[in-house]
C-alpha cells in the first residue's frame, strides 16, 4: 500500500476496502478474519450483512497461538510445559465458536465454513485466503499508535498490503477523533 491509502486505512472513521488489481464480483467468497476483539466483532457484523445481501458465501478464520521456544541462537530452552498448546488451541476453537454465535444471532447470518488456525495471524489468513480463493477479506483495526504498531506490528495492515485479493478494514469510531 501506499502512503495514502495506509493513511486512509488507519484514520477512516468507516470501513475501508483497499482494492489494488482485482475488483470483488458478488455474489463473492468472504473470508472474515475475528480475534475476538470489538473491532473483530464490527467487522464480523459488516461481513455477515454484506454476505447476505449480495448473496455471499462467508468463511470465518481465527488464527490461535501457536508456542515456539522463541527466535533466539544460541539459547537453550527447556521443553514446553504438556498440554500447554492443547490449553491454547482450545481457548481459540472456544473464541471462534463464541464469534460464531455473535454472528448468528446478530446478523441471522450463517457461515459457509469455520477455519481454526494456529501461527502467524497476517501470514495464516493471507495463505488461507488465497488457498480457499477468497474474493474478499474481511476484518477488524484496534488503530494501534505508531510505536506500538512499529513495535508489534498490526495484522491488518500486514494482511492488506500481502493478501491476493481486495481486503475491507472495519475500525471503531474513536470519540477523541
Amino acid at each position: 500500500m501506499g502512503s495514502v491509502s495506509d493513511s486512509v486505512v488507519r484514520h477512516a472513521h468507516c470501513p475501508v476496502m483497499v482494492t489494488r488489481w482485482k475488483p470483488v464480483v458478488f455474489p463473492a467468497k468472504i473470508f472474515l478474519a475475528t480475534d475476538g476483539s470489538e473491532e473483530a466483532a464490527l467487522a464480523a457484523q459488516s461481513a455477515a450483512d454484506l454476505a447476505a445481501r449480495t448473496g455471499s458465501e462467508l468463511h470465518v478464520v481465527h488464527v490461535g497461538k501457536e508456542l515456539t521456544h522463541g527466535g533466539y541462537v544460541g539459547v537453550e530452552v527447556g521443553p514446553l510445559p504438556a498440554g500447554s498448546q492443547e490449553l491454547l488451541d482450545r481457548q481459540a476453537r472456544k473464541l471462534l465458536e463464541v464469534q460464531l454465535e455473535r454472528m448468528r444471532d446478530a446478523a441471522g447470518a450463517s457461515e459457509a465454513e469455520a477455519h481454526l488456525m494456529s501461527g502467524r495471524a497476517d501470514e495464516e489468513i493471507v495463505v488461507l485466503a488465497e488457498q480457499m480463493g477468497a474474493d474478499l477479506v474481511v476484518m477488524g483495526s484496534r488503530g494501534l499508535g505508531g510505536v506500538r504498531r512499529a513495535l508489534i506490528g498490526s495484522v491488518s495492515d500486514s494482511v492488506a498490503r500481502h493478501a491476493h485479493c481486495p481486503v475491507m478494514v472495519v475500525r471503531k469510531e474513536r470519540s477523541d477523533e
